[in-house]
């Protein structure tokens, strides 16, 4: 199959207008100028027909079999990828699954396109959209997908039973009702309009991946502790040793044909931006890595054969403060704290190590980020942090803590950057006596105490699924936020996100953001670090994949479309 694309080193795929609709195959791809799910979109067909479309690598004539070994982090803290917020989950166990509808990986994710429904409508009134399944599509374990597994899943995700916590749920706020009207055909019914851009970027969502409904119900909604279960992607499960290696073999069954061209895929788990990952790649022991650091990144880009590229990541790097705890239930405390984090000099603690940028409580890359130029005028991320640093030991005084804090628990998850960080914070608290003690820990201790609120401070990174507000502010922000590991709770910050999620006039939503980000500066929710971006490296014989403008790891994790150009 061709494809009308014409590459752009270092920008991704690009085309017009014309050249999209006048590609049969391309044109049947439908909604192409939704971006994230960022405000409106352009030319979302209300109706779409896309039974035709089939999905096969952008090049010419590619090669069929081999196995692509991969370097990311792979320590998954359980097995339910609904239920996790970490790439240790999703980057391995992707690949097993598919979704309602997906981001296209031949143009960095930018294009909703179909998966296993063909087909939908969107009503006139924004409140209803109507999905139409392919038929025959087969789960790993035989099972016909239908209906009642789509909305078993979309179920469990909009409405999480007792016990059960997904951070996506936020997106769904406005679903009333899922249907299922018939075997091939699901319905979102809305309580009220939302744009459709952020409806459709929702459900696209990598995350979002489709259950069966007997999976669920035989474990009673809960699949963390299940390590194997059907769905029903490329590729299935093999063999697994916890820390090592997730073998997947190829699905001979897969429903789209021509799909995937590998024989199996290898997930070596290595650290992010660990020695061991920059060694695994630049020796040649795998053929691809995810979120290594600068320096392997540079020497890779300097080898004949070798590509490197890097893309902003959709999470925040962050220190939580428990709200259940005093003093640190106070604004004033925690925004001495925030004050006192001196954010350029953390960006260049581990400049060597990952690649970062000064930013607040928005993504600074986001269209509704507060300008660089202005957030540098603020106190607590003006380069000259004496005036900051005045003002935090005022604070911590009219807290009634003019002599610090003592003994607080600070827990670190076991990843370079999050190490380096806790170290420099804790001598940062320190110029205002504010002492605390390191705890290291592995991502599956991190995220229960972090949720127990067994902790003091928490260094880490938490995910969203878009850039816009209206997913983030809910679920890490929230008062029964998902990730909302801080437990904090601003009334008038919560009403604020409602009329958020509600307002459709750019210029009326920026200022109501602009006000939530204020509230967030004297009463902060989270302590901020830093935002960063993911360098991707791989050999040049790995083809079907477009990676040079991804937003964030989550969307474009099937690896369907990739191959192998060797002899």
């Amino acid at each position: 199959m061709s494809d009308p694309h014409v590459t752009r080193p270092g920008r991704g795929w690009g085309w017009s207008r014309r050249d999209f609709l006048k590609n049969s195959t391309a044109a049947a791809a439908g909604a192409y100028a939704m971006r994230w799910g960022l405000g409106q979109a352009a030319d979302i067909p209300l109706e779409f027909d896309g039974s035709k479309f089939q999905l096969a690598a952008q090049e010419p004539n590619p090669k069929r079999g081999g196995v692509l070994r991969v370097g990311l982090t792979n320590r998954p803290p359980h097995f339910d990828v609904h239920q996790s917020g970490t790439f240790n989950n999703l980057g391995a166990q992707g690949c097993m699954f598919d979704n309602l509808i997906r981001r296209d990986p031949r143009d960095s994710g930018k294009t909703i396109i179909p998966d296993l429904a063909h087909s939908w409508q969107i009503s006139k009134d924004g409140k209803t959209y109507t999905f139409m399944l392919r038929q025959g599509v087969q789960f790993h374990d035989g099972a016909e997908l239908t209906a009642e597994d789509v909305k078993a899943t979309f179920d469990r995700i909009v409405k999480p039973p007792s016990g059960i916590s997904i951070p996506r749920s936020v997106l769904f706020k406005a679903v009333e009702e899922i249907k299922a009207p018939d075997k091939y055909t699901v319905q979102f019914v809305l309580s009220e309009p939302r744009p459709t851009s952020f409806m459709m970027s929702a459900i696209a969502s990598g995350w979002n991946i489709i259950l069966r409904k007997k999976t669920l119900d035989d474990n009673n909604q809960n699949l963390r502790r299940v390590e194997v279960y059907p769905g029903t992607g490329p590729f299935r499960h093999s063999r697994r040793v916890e820390n090592e290696v997730w073998v997947m073999e190829k699905n001979k069954n897969y429903w789209n044909k021509g799909l995937p061209y590998l024989d199996g895929v290898e997930f070596y788990h290595t650290l992010p931006f660990s020695p061991e990952m920059g060694s695994a790649i630049l020796s040649g022991r795998v053929d691809y890595v995810r979120v290594t650091d600068p320096v392997t990144a540079r020497k890779a880009k300097a080898t004949p054969g070798m590509t490197a590229t890097d893309y902003y990541q959709s999470v925040i790097q962050a220190t939580w403060v428990n709200n259940k705890k005093k003093p640190l239930d106070d604004p004033r405390v925690r925004r001495a704290m925030h004050l006192v984090l001196d954010k350029a000099v953390l960006v260049d603690v581990v400049k060597d190590v990952a690649p970062m940028m000064v930013g607040g409580f928005i993504y600074p890359f986001s269209d509704v980020a507060t300008p660089k130029e202005e957030l540098v005028k603020r106190l607590g991320y003006q380069p000259d942090s004496a005036a900051a640093l005045k003002e935090a030991k005022a604070l911590l005084t009219a807290a009634g803590h003019p002599n610090g804090i003592k003994g607080l628990d600070y827990l670190v998850r076991d990843v370079a950057t999050f190490k380096l960080w806790a170290q420099a914070i804790q001598a940062m608290l320190a110029q205002v006596n504010i002492e605390c003690k390191l705890r290291t820990v592995v991502e599956s201790v991190w995220f229960d105490d972090t949720r127990n609120g067994n902790f003091d401070l928490a260094i880490g990174a938490i995910v969203s699924t878009l850039l816009d507000p209206s997913d983030y502010f809910n679920a890490w922000y929230g008062k029964d936020g998902p990730q909302n590991y801080s437990f904090w709770d601003n009334k008038e910050f919560q009403t604020l996100t409602l009329q958020i999620d509600r307002e459709v006039d750019p210029a009326k939503r920026l200022a109501l953001i602009r006000q939530a980000e204020a509230i967030m500066e004297q009463d902060p929710p989270l302590l901020p670090i830093s935002w960063e971006k993911i360098n991707d490296i791989w050999y040049n014989y790995v083809k079907g994949h477009n990676p040079y403008e991804y937003f964030g790891l989550y969307d474009v994790v099937r690896l369907d479309t990739m191959w192998l150009d060797k002899a």
